[in-house]
């Protein structure tokens, strides 16, 4: 890394390391805390360090600041060095007591020519930096995230004010879960110009590498070509986008701001982390598969979340008063059995959210596999076991991934970070108590694999021309503007009410009702947002209802619209249209291309 500084500031961000080492890059939550950062996700075992260097151009005494996390503060589990020519500065990070803050070191001389610094994990336990700075005495670093703080740290990396110009496409996907690789593929062979802009490194989202979900619900020739597993468990997905010559997919960017004017969409500025490049995507069409309803989000467009009353849509499956409790979401894992005896590290910090809980089925075998079995050891009636019916089996006899699940109380936006920690540490602390409760069993007891990116649960949902409803499922209700079915079971993960328990990072019921096991429809008045007039949406944030989004929420439903979406994006740019013109006007001709591309409009069985 080469720094010629103009001035005494130097910002080193830690994503632009030249070294992760065993470091790993976490652009989840960049939005909430203002970056993204490197984090020491060793499961107990320390990683090896990050290393990057640096040209100083003129030797000089500087200030050090490093922006760190102390992640559990009444513990500090996630501590780390800093290292300057291979020296220590002096002191250990992430161990303030503080969240995302700019921790002060003091005068540190740099000499000439290049300079090598050194993150190094002490704990393997979730150490996270953000950036370093090097400036003169008295320059406090902004914390705060917001627009100036961006600013500064752009003006630091010597980066444009001005996004780079990323092209015009006739239709840009938002996403690249399984609703958004069905979108983007299907709009790529239907000859449109198509750019994907993905925030993750991979593709397939709950099913990607990452997390490794199968997509259940509504299947199809598409979604079995793309969402098929190469010999590492990634999706073909990826290879097939790219082998279109007119789609073009943009990993890790995240999209950081929306212009909107006269109620469209005009363009997106997507950040790419590494170097800090903001890119502006221009588009006709714009399709929203991100799960979140992330473009609703950044514009004032009207969306519905939590749960419905049952008098809001007559729903039997629905509470008696709305409320604000949604899907939470889930962390996956794996353990094996490994050659020799290891012990884990003592970790107050984890047993004080996991208590006594020591059931650590509910594993991922391999990405497509979940709900594997794993060390279970007798509980007493103080653990909650979950409620409710499923497969023909009580709930507590059920080794289900989903049973890890935390957050549906809480703001999936902003404490997104502090759900996927919560989880962490009740995951971390189950394993030790396993461990410790049964030594000799489970001596040689090790974590093969632990997630640091969550299952993504329930969030804000687009409201459209028309909200699907549980009676529209259970009847098939007929809609003359169906443009693809969706099957599967409402599957209702219900929380303990807020204080209710010590066990809250397991779901208190489980609904699982298979209804007659037949297909409904979808109206292709759910795929839009009656808002934004060149905005479609595709996967579990649809217009639904809570409950309606507890069957539609599986990700081969997801496919199904992505590829009405697609179809409707082409028509749309084919007839310089909105999707609610193309309802009024061109629904036929929707219904039939949609048809072709291989899915069923209308239910078997249903009522003409």
């Amino acid at each position: 890394m080469n720094l010629t500084p103009a001035t005494t500031h130097i910002l080193i961000e830690a994503e632009d390391f030249d070294d992760y080492g065993g470091w790993i890059l976490d652009t989840q939550f960049e939005q909430q805390m203002g970056s993204p950062y490197l984090m020491a996700h060793g499961v107990g075992q320390p990683v090896a360090d990050a290393k990057t260097t640096i040209s100083i151009t003129q030797a000089a005494s500087y200030h050090l600041w490093v922006r760190a996390k102390d992640w559990v503060p009444a513990h500090h589990p996630g501590r780390f060095e800093v290292l300057v020519d291979g020296t220590s500065v002096g002191k250990e990070f992430g161990a303030n007591g503080e969240d995302w803050s700019w921790e002060h070191v003091g005068a540190i001389d740099l000499q000439a020519g290049e300079v090598v610094l050194t993150l190094r994990d002490l704990t393997g336990f979730n150490g996270r930096c953000d950036a370093l700075y090097f400036g003169p005495e008295g320059a406090t670093p902004p914390n705060k995230v917001n627009d100036e703080s961006r600013q500064w740290r752009r003006r630091l990396r010597g980066l444009s004010e001005t996004p780079l110009d990323a092209g015009e496409w006739d239709v840009v996907v938002v996403g690249a879960g399984i609703a958004g690789c069905a979108a983007a593929l299907a709009a790529a062979r239907l000859g449109q110009t198509v750019a994907v802009v993905q925030d993750r490194p991979v593709l397939g989202g709950n099913a990607s590498t990452e997390i490794g979900l199968s997509p259940r619900g509504s299947q199809g020739a598409l979604l079995k070509e793309f969402s098929a597993r190469k010999p590492n468990g990634d999706l073909l997905a990826y290879d097939l986008l790219v082998a279109e010559p007119t789609c073009t997919v943009f990993l890790e960017h995240r999209v950081m701001s929306v212009e909107e004017q006269e109620q469209k969409i005009v363009a997106i500025t997507a950040l790419q982390p590494r170097g800090g490049i903001e890119k502006r995507f221009k588009g006709k069409i714009f399709i929203d598969a991100s799960g979140t309803a992330l473009l609703a989000r950044h514009t004032n467009a009207e969306t519905l979340f939590g749960r419905e009353s049952r008098a809001d849509f007559g729903e039997e499956l629905a509470p008696e008063k709305a409320d604000h409790m949604h899907n939470g979401n889930t962390l996956l894992f794996r353990t094996k059995e490994g050659d020799q005896p290891s012990r884990f590290p003592d970790v107050p910090w984890a047993t004080e959210v996991a208590k006594k809980f020591t059931d650590l089925t509910g594993q991922l075998i391999v990405p497509g596999k979940e709900n594997g079995s794993g060390p279970r050891l007798p509980m007493d009636d103080t653990v909650p076991k979950v409620e409710g019916f499923a497969f023909d089996m009580n709930c507590s006899e059920i080794t289900a991934t989903h049973f890890w699940e935390y957050g549906q109380w809480l703001d999936p936006y902003a404490d997104a970070e502090h759900i996927r920690d919560y989880l962490l540490r009740s995951l971390i602390g189950t394993f030790w108590n396993v461990k410790n409760a049964a030594p000799k069993e489970y001596a040689n007891l090790e974590f093969d694999w632990v997630a640091f990116v969550p299952a993504q649960g329930e969030f804000h949902r687009y409201h459209g021309d028309y909200v699907l409803t549980e009676s529209d499922i259970r009847t098939h209700k007929a809609f003359h503007d169906a443009v693809v079915v969706n099957d599967g079971a409402f599957c209702i993960h219900c929380a303990f009410e807020e204080g209710e328990t010590d066990y809250d990072f397991r779901i208190k019921e489980w609904i699982w009702d298979e209804r007659d096991g037949k297909a409904y429809a979808i109206p292709f008045r759910c795929l839009y947002s009656k808002d934004l007039e060149n905005v479609l949406a595709a996967g579990k944030h649809i217009s639904i209802t809570h409950v309606a989004g507890s069957n539609v929420k599986f990700m081969g439903n997801g496919a199904q619209h992505g590829i009405a979406v697609a179809a409707a994006a082409s028509l749309c740019n084919k007839y310089g249209a909105t999707p609610r013109e193309l309802y009024e006007n061109h629904l036929q001709e929707l219904r039939q291309l949609v048809s072709s591309l291989g899915c069923d409009h209308q239910a078997e069985d249903a009522p003409n």
